[in-house]
């Protein structure tokens, strides 16, 4: 099969780099792909947010299947163009995305199928948002949440009024995420370890892939602003059978048949993100595909081929219940620009990384990065993931902060704690 996959980060490049392991895929093309990409596959530099240029390419190509990677096309009905089309494309439709692109409707949406989330209140206007949180309904510390994509930055944990009001002021007066903060989610605070839950979904079925641990903030300890995440290991040692038995129950089933019911069935992947709460596992947020960075720890776990549980999501025939995992563990560790979250610094040379990628276990997957002049340079605000494997997480992290020891860049700014909560849920 020729296989279409659109995107060109480092999610991308993981899937990519696992689909090369499937025997029935022939010719991969990526677009637009990046300098890592473009060592296992053919990258042709067109907008990715563009659905009709996508098809175009796609039909041109003579593609069998499109895997979308990133959020932003799928938001925007790529999925409805490739299937006016009749063309096979693994992701949901726009309405179907609605679950990641609105935070409000995601909210309305569990309140109406009965799935466990934080109290919360959808707030129109600044006026009515301050008025929620100082009306003390979710006490403090309280979540502000733009409704809209915000590449996961446009999430506060406030911890006093002062800090909430100030939230509101940057998303809805001063418009700091653009459109995406016209209107707020404010929820009550959760507490308990978070986790990413995974699965592929065909619309009626959903089948678990695996599981993984995020790092969300900047600075080590979890401290500093939200990025679009710092590093990530899987699968996660606190989810066992019985809490995977519970969270498709009470969590998962309900969506996909909630979705289905609501005639907008949910096809592609299904990111969910879950906190362990004392009275069980609750709905954080939804995404409608991989997450980055959990994709690069997540993929190399799988140990079937990928090829043929996409296509049968994308055409509605997933008829099995479980997929096969391998033993071993991950951690990837994010190498940032300087600034980032708040800005980032291009076209700085970067050196290193074929001696990282050199280690065993170790691999490297490109994020914001391009070619120029010959060398690899900086091109955005994340830039590497550092992945390490190993058959415990002191291994995996051992590895991966080996492989971040050879590279370079002028800035280069990552976090040196990845994977420490593992460790701790093995004492």
């Amino acid at each position: 099969m020729r296989v279409l996959v659109v995107g060109g980060g480092a999610r991308e490049h993981a899937l990519v780099a696992r689909l090369t392991a499937d025997r029935d895929v022939g010719e991969i093309i990526a677009a637009p792909g990046n300098p890592g990409i473009a060592r296992l596959a053919r990258t042709v530099p067109v907008d990715s947010a563009d659905p009709d240029t996508v098809l175009a390419l796609a039909e041109r190509e003579q593609i069998d299947l499109t895997v979308v990677g990133p959020e932003l096309p799928l938001s925007l009905g790529i999925a409805d163009r490739f299937a006016a089309e009749r063309r096979l494309l693994f992701g949901p439709t726009a309405a179907a995305a609605r679950l990641e692109s609105s935070k409000a409707f995601a909210k309305a949406f569990m309140t109406r199928h009965g799935v466990p989330t934080a109290r919360f209140r959808t707030c129109e206007s600044v006026d009515q948002a301050l008025a929620a949180v100082r009306s003390g309904e979710f006490g403090l510390p309280v979540v502000l949440k733009a409704d809209g994509l915000a590449a996961g930055k446009a999430v506060v944990i406030a911890e006093d009024q002062t800090s909430a009001e100030q939230a509101i002021a940057d998303a809805m007066r001063d418009r700091k995420y653009g459109a995406a903060g016209d209107r707020i989610v404010i929820e009550e605070c959760l507490t308990g370890p978070e986790i990413s839950f995974f699965l592929i979904c065909d619309g009626t079925r959903a089948v678990p892939i695996g599981t993984a641990q995020d790092h969300k903030r900047i600075f080590d300890e979890d401290r500093g602003p939200n990025t679009g995440g710092m590093g990530a290991f899987a699968p996660s040692p606190l989810v066992d059978a019985a809490l995977e038995a519970r969270i498709m129950r009470e969590i998962v089933q309900p969506v996909v048949d909630g979705m289905a019911g609501e005639h907008r069935p949910f096809h592609g992947f299904l990111y969910v993100g879950l906190m362990l709460t004392p009275d069980g596992p609750k709905v954080i947020e939804f995404n409608v595909r991989l997450g980055d960075p959990e994709a690069q720890v997540l993929l190399p776990l799988i140990e079937e081929p990928l090829l043929p549980l996409l296509v049968a999501g994308a055409a509605g025939r997933l008829n099995q219940t479980s997929v096969r995992l391998g033993f071993e563990c991950f951690a990837g560790v994010v190498l940032a620009s300087r600034g980032y979250p708040e800005s980032s610094q291009s076209g700085q040379p970067i050196s290193g990384i074929d001696n990282a990628e050199a280690i065993p276990g170790v691999a490297v997957y490109h994020a914001g990065t391009s070619r120029r002049d010959g060398r690899i340079v900086t091109a955005g605000g994340r830039v590497l993931t550092v992945v390490g494997r190993g058959e415990d997480f002191a291994e995996a992290i051992r590895r991966a902060y080996a492989g971040v020891g050879q590279i370079s860049f002028d800035g280069m700014q990552f976090r040196h704690d990845i994977g420490r909560k593992a460790l701790k849920s093995h004492v």
